[in-house]
């Protein structure tokens, strides 16, 4: 560019980052705004073209209009301006395109934009003055501005002055403006405005880019708007600008390079000799030589100015908008037009951005995890093509970040990681890729151990799965490895041995870990095949070489349990396929018996019992052979344990405990339990002598767990086969009595457990519980009348037993609690955080095993209120389960739903008449009411009967006759309360209320003010927030009788509520049998809904009566209270329980209340690099989910 390079000279002369002026904008205000020539003449130089004319393109639609202020619309404070009628009416006289139109163009997207410039160009050329006038109110209607530029202010007042009477004029009572109005309407305009001004540039690019008016005076514009204090006036004028300057750098560009080739013509013309040369050709070469040269200065003028005015100031502005918009157009600016801005004047301002590592190293934990992503590869191109790239402690900021929940972000982590694990490779040139491949692994394992987030590897890999996944399925270099000895430590070999099996898992599955999955995705038919090849692959590879694996490994519990996992990812069907591999099934089977018979540890036996389950199916030809292997195994255990049983049970009666005799029976009984989960164990006929040892156990109060949770989990296990077993035949009426009384004998054995002071014995109990009542109860059978009288109820102390449990051990805070006498020895050393996380899974597996029984009918709903008045208070941990529940219960019937909701109120405001009255726990009922009172949803007109019904108990509630002993009307406060679900009533309904309180309560009662703030919440139509703060402050007056205290009972609290819906029997629920509680695994399994249809609600008659619902509750557990004792929490061995079982006898898809996934409910949001507080970044889940077989057992 020969003629241009000096264009921007001046621009390394701004070396300062803290000028605040603009010397264009200086010069623009301080003289006139230039006029343009009154003649319609061409400009002053001769164009070899003219300007584009204007193309049709018609639009299919007609342009909504914004809802942004009109510009039309003019403000009555300004005396100078036109009324918006008048400035209609002139243009439609002179048919000038408006600023509306524009804008409305603008606004619908790209596709008219051609035509709309097309149109503006015309009404220009017919009058440049008011064709930039409709341009200056476009972009000021573009601000969101009402103010409007009229003709006289254009005339009159100069550039400054106009923006300080738009600046009054601008609407300051709201912050949004069109860029930055959310949703899609924002990314739409701001792809209009962009695209409008690119299509501007280029059509004048030929022609009116030089008249000298048009851009200089637009340009002048935007520069002392991009200057102001008004952040919607700064952005829009800022992006308008910048855009404007891209269109600008295009056509110089163009015209440089016109330049460079007429002046090698003229060059080439002009070294002719003189009798060769064409004069006429010479004249015009030099002509246009010179008129190019003077459309480059003019274009660079104008880019300078817009350069020094605008991105000098702006690029450092403080809203990231418009500092992005400017960095952005910058590196446009350098790809397009290197010549002029690859250089130190341009290229310092880039440098500044980016000095500050510090700063972009911290926003890697950026709040929003899109802007993390881009700063990781921004590091990563910086690591990589840089000579000096990052240190080690600047990359220890990224690469914990591997271990990060979005997957984005991890991904980006593990492409940096990769990068410079292969970077440490190549340093030292290895032979080939097999040699590269154990460097690999040699590094990632260091790196694993270094990392110390141990049981996170299936993130790790996941991580790395996108960029290192030929190295990852590498099978055969991972068990040269392990295979070999002294190549690794054996903290090394454990690393690795997790690192095989969760590559395995994802190349097999195909799937993210749990905790970054995003939604639901389908694979591909090429991701299917791949994951079908990689199979096929593991198959082949292992299956020779896991037999010899698990026989290196076979003491060592932690890696032998992680090798078991392997066959569950094989294609089976391949043992079958070929004779030779037959061999390999049977030193499996003979592995795994040998392991069973080697270890007591539970996540081994587990894992042994997976692999039973999936290897005895009978979906494959060779089950009967692991079936035959299992049975021996299974005879071998019950004869040990056989040989032992007597002296155990003789315990009680000599006094004396025989330590090996106890340690032999139990090892034997942990493993026969164990197995018990994948194999039917009734043949052996264990359950007798299970169930007298648990007797004998508990009269001689030798309550040893290691012995009785192994015995009651063989119990259990024999029940639950034997329901199978005569579902699936038809059993006589003796085997089914038989039946019946083992079961009725084993829940009253679980029921004394519920009671010991031993924490795993208690909570293995309640577990196993939950599991049989759903097991036999009324619904499960409900379908085969033969089996009828299989049905168990629970006993009322069994149901006491339950709520007591629930609320002694679940409903307790977790930081009360005496950690070190819930963990063993062994898991002391934990991170306590863990421990409680581990605590809060025991919690919730516990209370949806409580909250199924209520929903399957096995309690009563009622028996919910234990439940819901706990709702608000533990909503963080048990929020959803209980919301689950409450939506379910109004499934089964929506009015005893609404009554127990009512009853759970009654009874926290009962406790606390009863132990302390305070304003504060008031207050706290008070939001308990307005959390369940959001449980009723939007459809008002579904809700009406239930709604109603609590309102009238609570009314009831409120002025119940006084007992002997107190005053009258203890519970009017109780209004307070009632009054959070006003708002959810009809208008009907709301009177019809206000005459039964009236009717209800005496007349000296209606100035108290619970009964005034009451009805005024009945009076309003809405929620009247203000309203209730007045009266739910008050402290009740001295017309008001003074409450009493007094102390509840148990069953204190159901003489606090009367009504003739307390008087039937209990609710029978028509649900399917649910999952069982403690024996199943969580599945990434789709929640089935309920097939029961959703009650149809009948209208309210005009007569307001208590609405009946076809279900009542029992009198004696209608408001039942437990009091709570205060008993150390426990924890249990086990886990999570599942979201999908099936019915046995219907195979129905079931209800599943637990979630497995506290890591979002509790993950912390990464904070943004300019936040005061430390930040972190997010980890996974690192829960482990006991692994259980009843749920394949019962599909």
């Amino acid at each position: 560019m020969a003629s241009g390079s000096s264009a921007l000279d001046s621009l390394g002369e701004l070396d300062s980052p803290t000028d605040s002026g603009s010397d264009y904008e200086a010069t623009m205000k301080g003289t006139k705004r230039r006029k343009p020539a009154v003649s319609k003449q061409p400009p002053k130089r001769t164009r070899h073209t003219a300007a584009l004319k204007g193309m049709s393109s018609p639009s299919g639609s007609s342009v909504p209009t914004p809802p942004g202020p009109s510009p039309q619309s003019v403000s009555q404070g300004t005396s100078m301006q036109l009324s918006a009628r008048s400035v209609r009416s002139m243009n439609e006289e002179s048919q000038i395109i408006s600023a509306k139109d524009i804008y409305d163009a603008v606004c619908s997207g790209k596709s008219a934009m051609v035509t709309v410039v097309d149109e503006w160009l015309d009404s220009y050329k017919r009058s440049q003055e008011a064709g930039l006038l409709v341009l200056i109110n476009f972009i000021v209607q573009s601000c969101g501005c009402k103010g409007v530029v009229t003709r006289k202010m254009f005339d009159s007042m100069q550039n400054a002055e106009i923006i300080s009477t738009l600046t009054k004029e601008f609407n300051e009572d709201s912050v949004n403006y069109p860029l930055c109005t959310p949703g899609p309407q924002l990314k739409r305009f701001k792809a209009g405005l962009c695209e409008f001004a690119r299509v501007l540039v280029r059509s004048c690019r030929n022609s009116l880019v030089y008249d000298e008016y048009l851009f200089p005076s637009l340009l002048a514009l935007l520069t002392g708007l991009s200057d102001s204090q008004v952040r919607a006036f700064r952005h829009t004028s800022t992006l308008l600008a910048i855009k404007l300057m891209t269109g600008l750098v295009e056509v110089a560009v163009v015209v440089s390079v016109q330049l460079q080739t007429t002046q090698q013509q003229y060059n080439t013309e002009n070294s002719k000799r003189a009798h060769d040369r064409a004069s006429d050709r010479l004249e015009e070469l030099q002509a246009t030589v010179r008129e190019l040269r003077e459309n480059r200065e003019e274009l660079s003028s104008m880019m300078n100015a817009t350069f020094r005015g605008v991105f000098v100031h702006r690029y450092r502005d403080q809203l990231p908008e418009i500092r992005g918009v400017c960095i952005e157009e910058l590196g446009l600016w350098l790809k397009m037009d290197p010549e002029d801005f690859l250089n130190d004047g341009c290229l310092k301002y880039l440098g500044w951005t980016m000095h500050d590592k510090e700063r972009i190293l911290s926003m890697v934990l950026d709040k929003d995890p899109d802007v993390a992503v881009e700063v990781v590869n921004l590091l990563l191109l910086i690591q990589q093509r840089t000579d000096e790239g990052l240190d080690e402690e600047e990359c220890g900021h990224i690469y914990p970040l591997v271990y990060a929940s979005h997957r984005g972000l991890a991904s980006a982590a593990g492409g940096f990681l990769y990068s410079k694990l292969k970077s440490v490779i190549t340093s030292h040139s290895q032979e080939n890729d097999k040699a590269n491949n154990a460097a690999f692994f040699q590094i990632l394992i260091s790196f694993f151990i270094q990392s110390e987030f141990h049981e996170h590897g299936a993130y790790l890999v996941d991580s790395l799965w996108h960029v290192a996944g030929s190295e990852l399925r590498d099978w055969e270099t991972m068990t040269t490895f392990l295979l070999q000895d002294d190549e690794l430590m054996y903290e090394e070999e454990g690393v690795l041995i997790e690192l095989m099996m969760c590559a395995i898992r994802q190349a097999a599955q195909a799937t993210p870990p749990v905790g970054r999955t995003q939604g639901k995705k389908n694979l591909s038919m090429k991701d299917k095949k791949i994951q079908e090849q990689d199979k096929r692959r593991i198959t082949t590879h292992f299956i020779p070489l896991l037999p010899q694996l698990l026989a290196k490994y076979s003491a060592d519990a932690r890696n032998v349990k992680l090798l078991l996992k392997a066959p569950l990812y094989f294609d089976l069907e391949m043992y079958s396929s070929a004779q030779w591999l037959e061999k390999h099934l049977d030193l499996l089977l003979s592995q795994v018996c040998g392991i069973v018979e080697k270890h007591t540890e539970v996540a081994v036996l587990e894992a042994c019992a997976h692999l039973v389950s999936a290897l005895s199916s009978d979906c494959y030809t060779f089950s009967s052979r692991a079936q035959m292997a299992f049975s021996q195994l299974f005879d071998v255990l019950t004869e040990c344990f056989s040989t032992y049983v007597n002296d155990l049970l003789q315990v009680g009666e000599c006094g004396i405990a025989n330590d090996d005799d106890t340690y032999s029976g139990a090892t034997a009984l942990k493993r026969i339990a164990a197995l018990s989960s994948a194999k039917d164990p009734t043949a052996w006929k264990l359950f007798d002598s299970c169930l007298e040892l648990l007797k004998s156990r508990m009269e001689s109060r030798e309550l040893d767990k290691e012995l009785m949770v192994p015995a009651m989990k063989c119990a259990a296990f024999h029940l639950m086969w034997a329901k199978v077993n005569v579902v699936n035949s038809k059993p006589t009426e003796a085997e089914l009595k038989r039946l019946k009384k083992e079961v009725r004998s084993f829940c009253r054995v679980c029921q004394d457990c519920l009671s010991l002071n031993q924490i795993d014995i208690r909570d293995q109990a309640f577990e196993l519980l939950c599991d049989l009542l759903l097991l036999y109860s009324v619904g499960s059978v409900r379908s085969e009348p033969a089996l009828q009288a299989l049905a168990h109820l629970p006993s009322d102390s069994l149901r006491s037993e339950l709520a007591a449990f629930l609320l002694d051990y679940v409903f307790t805070d977790t930081e009360d609690v005496e950690l070190h006498g819930i963990l063993t020895p062994t898991e002391k050393s934990e991170d306590e955080e863990e421990m409680k996380i581990r605590l809060l899974q025991k919690k919730r597996n516990q209370l949806a095993g409580y909250c199924k029984l209520v929903i399957y009918g096995v309690l009563d709903l009622t028996a919910a209120t234990d439940v819901f008045k706990h709702y608000n208070k533990y909503f963080k941990d048990f929020g959803d389960i209980i919301k689950e529940t409450l939506s379910k219960s109004k499934l089964i019937n929506p009015v005893q739903s609404a009554k127990t909701v009512c009853l759970s109120l009654q009874q926290l405001f009962s406790e606390m008449l009863t132990e302390h009255h305070s304003r504060q726990d008031l207050t706290e009922i008070r939001d308990l009411a307005k959390r369940l009172a959001m449980s009723f949803g939007i459809d008002l007109h579904r809700v009406r009967k239930p709604l109603v019904a609590l309102h009238m108990d609570g009314i009831r509630f409120a002025f119940r006759d006084p007992q002997e002993g107190e005053q009258p009307n203890p519970n009017v406060a109780f209004l307070e309360i009632l009054s959070e679900f006003s708002f959810k009533l009809l208008q009907p309904d709301r009177a019809q209320l206000a005459e039964f309180l009236k009717s209800a309560c005496p007349s000296a009662a209606l100035s108290w003010p619970p009964v005034k703030l009451y009805q005024r919440s009945l009076e309003a139509r809405a929620t009247s927030k203000a309203t209730e703060q007045e009266g739910g402050d008050e402290v009740p007056s001295h017309d008001m009788p003074v409450v009493k205290r007094r102390r509840t009972t148990a069953q204190g609290s159901a003489s606090t509520t009367r009504g003739s819906w307390l008087d039937n029997s209990s609710i029978q629920s028509s649900l399917h049998t649910p999952a069982l509680t403690s024996t199943v695994q969580k599945q990434p399994a789709k929640r089935i809904a309920s097939r029961k249809p959703r009650p149809v609600e009948s209208d309210i008659s005009s007569t307001l009566t208590e609405p009946e619902s076809e279900d009542e509750f029992s009198p004696e557990l209608q408001m039942r209270k437990v009091k709570l004792n205060k008993r150390w929490l426990a924890s249990s061995s086990k886990n999570t329980p599942s979201p999908r079982q099936q019915d046995l006898n219907s195979h129905l898809n079931l209800l599943s209340l637990i979630e497995d996934d506290i890591s979002e409910r509790d993950e912390d949001e990464i904070e943004d690099y300019h936040s005061d507080s430390d930040t972190g970044y997010t980890l996974p889940s690192t829960r482990h989910t006991s692994l259980s077989v009843l749920d394949e057992l019962f599909d």
